[in-house]
């Protein structure tokens, strides 16, 4: 008896990458029914969002950092006298 899959939300972008590599994997197989096929077609499109959600925040995180980093600060911003 197999274990049920994790839900999708709980997996991080490693975790989601991997197991879509797999149900891509065995996609390609052709071994699948009609059935199964369709399940894992799905899984894996849920997957590819989670995926793309985590690269998302991460490019956001990335970019805020950027900002954080060129920002002036409250000494540069201050009028010289």
């Amino acid at each position: 008896m197999t274990s049920p899959a994790p839900a999708i939300s709980d997996l991080s972008y490693e975790q989601a990458r991997d197991e879509l590599i797999r149900v891509v994997n065995e996609l390609e197989q052709g071994s699948s029914t009609l059935e199964q096929s369709l399940a894992l077609w799905e899984r894996g499109e849920a997957l590819a969002r989670r995926c793309e959600e985590w690269l998302i925040g991460a490019k956001a995180r990335l970019d805020a950092a950027r900002l954080a980093a060129t920002a002036p600060t409250t000494e540069d911003a201050a009028p010289s006298r």
